[in-house]
C-alpha cells in the first residue's frame, strides 16, 4: 500500500454478478458482468461517490475469474492490498470464487437473485488470516461488515468478531448491517441462528444499518408498518445498549419499477429521526440500494454532518443507486447533494 492508508475498511465477499439486462436468467444468451457484495458495495460507494479512501478485506482464488473480480475492484478505486489470494487447484475443488446471477425485475415480476457461492475462498477465512492490528494501525477510522459475510460459514463469524474487536481497540468506528439472506442460513440453523449471530456481532458495533432486521424474534418474523418504526427501533436499541446509531431504509413496492422510498434512524442524542420521503421512485435496478444508503449514511456520520443530514445523504444515494444497473453506485457527490437539496430530474446541459 503506497501513500496514505484507507480511511474506511470493509470485510466481505466480492462476487461476480451476471446481469441479463432486461431479460431473464433462464433465457439469456449474453450477460453484463459487474462486481458486487453487500459489504464491498458500501466502500465502493464511499470511494467513487464520496471520495473517501477505502479498502476491502476479502479472499479470492488466484485464477482468471479472481483476477477479473480484482480488476473490477480496482476500477472502483477500492484498495486491493487486503485481498487474501488462495492458490487455484484447477477446478475449484478446494476453493472457488462466488458468482451471482441477478434479474432486475419489471412490473409485476420482482427482482430475482440466484447465487452460486458455496465453498468460496472467503467462506474459508479463519481468525489470524488477516493481521487486523496492522490494518487499523495504518489509520483506518471506520470498519464495516455485515450478516452476509457472517452467513457464509462458522469461521467467518469468528473473523468478523475478531475484526470488529480489533477496530474498537484501535478507536475506529464500527458499523454492521444484518442483511439477512435466507439462502445462506438454510441448513445452518435458519433465521433463529442468523438472529443469534447478528446480536453477537452487533454488540461490537457503534452503528447498525438495516436495524429493522433485528426487530421481532427472528428475521422476517414481523412486518413493521410505517407507524410502528419508532417503537421497533426503540426495542432494537434496548437489545443493543452500546450502539450509538440505528438506521434503516423503508420501502414500499407497488411494482418492481416503482418504489416508495424513505428511511429512519435513532440515536441516544436525537431519539427518532425520519428521513426524506421519495414516493413513486422509478427503479431500474434495486440491487445494492441498501448498501448505497449505508455508504451515504456513513459518509455523513464520518464527516460530522449530524444524523439528520447523514440520513438524507443515505436516502439520496440509495435512490440514485437504483437508477443505474449493477450493484454499485454510479452517482456523483454533486448529484447526491442536489437531491438532498431538493433537486429534480431536469436535463442538465
Amino acid at each position: 500500500m503506497t501513500g496514505p492508508g484507507p480511511e474506511v475498511v470493509a470485510l466481505g465477499e466480492v462476487m461476480l454478478r451476471f446481469d441479463p439486462g432486461e431479460g431473464r436468467i433462464r433465457t439469456a444468451r449474453t450477460f453484463q458482468v459487474w462486481e458486487g457484495g453487500g459489504e464491498y458495495n458500501v466502500v465502493r460507494g464511499l470511494r467513487r461517490c464520496f471520495g473517501l479512501r477505502t479498502a476491502v478485506a476479502t479472499a479470492l482464488v488466484d485464477n482468471e475469474v479472481g483476477r477479473l473480480t480484482e480488476d473490477l475492484i480496482l476500477q472502483g478505486g477500492v484498495d486491493n492490498s487486503l485481498i487474501r489470494w488462495v492458490p487455484a487447484d484447477g477446478i475449484g475443488r478446494a476453493a472457488r470464487n462466488g458468482l451471482n446471477f441477478v434479474e432486475r425485475g419489471f412490473g409485476i415480476r420482482g427482482a430475482l437473485g440466484v447465487s452460486d457461492r458455496a465453498n468460496t475462498a472467503v467462506s474459508q477465512l479463519r481468525p489470524g488470516d488477516i493481521d487486523w492490528n496492522s490494518v487499523f494501525s495504518t489509520g483506518a477510522r471506520w470498519f464495516h461488515t455485515g450478516g452476509i459475510l457472517a452467513g457464509l460459514s462458522d469461521t467467518t463469524v469468528q473473523v468478523a468478531e475478531e475484526a470488529m474487536t480489533a477496530a474498537r481497540r484501535h478507536g475506529a468506528t464500527v458499523s454492521y448491517d444484518p442483511n439477512y439472506r435466507p439462502s445462506l442460513w438454510a441448513g445452518r440453523g435458519g433465521p433463529e441462528r442468523a438472529r443469534e449471530v447478528d446480536l453477537r456481532l452487533a454488540r461490537h458495533a457503534d452503528v447498525v444499518v438495516g436495524a429493522l432486521g433485528l426487530a421481532g424474534v427472528h428475521p422476517g418474523a414481523v412486518h413493521v408498518g410505517a407507524d410502528e418504526v419508532p417503537q421497533a427501533l426503540s426495542e432494537v436499541a434496548d437489545r443493543l445498549p452500546g450502539v450509538r446509531v440505528l438506521a434503516t431504509t423503508l420501502r414500499g413496492v407497488p411494482s418492481a419499477g416503482v418504489n416508495d422510498w424513505t428511511s429512519a434512524a435513532w440515536s441516544a442524542q436525537t431519539g427518532f429521526v425520519a428521513g426524506p420521503e421519495m414516493p413513486g421512485l422509478h427503479v431500474l435496478d434495486r440491487i445494492g440500494s441498501g448498501d448505497g444508503f449505508a455508504a451515504g449514511l456513513i459518509y455523513g456520520l464520518y464527516t460530522g454532518t449530524g444524523l439528520e443530514r447523514a440520513l438524507a445523504y443515505g436516502t439520496a444515494h440509495g435512490a440514485l443507486t437504483m437508477t443505474t444497473p449493477g450493484d454499485v453506485s454510479m452517482a456523483s457527490l454533486a448529484e447526491v447533494e442536489a437531491l438532498v437539496g431538493g433537486g429534480s430530474a431536469h436535463v442538465r446541459r
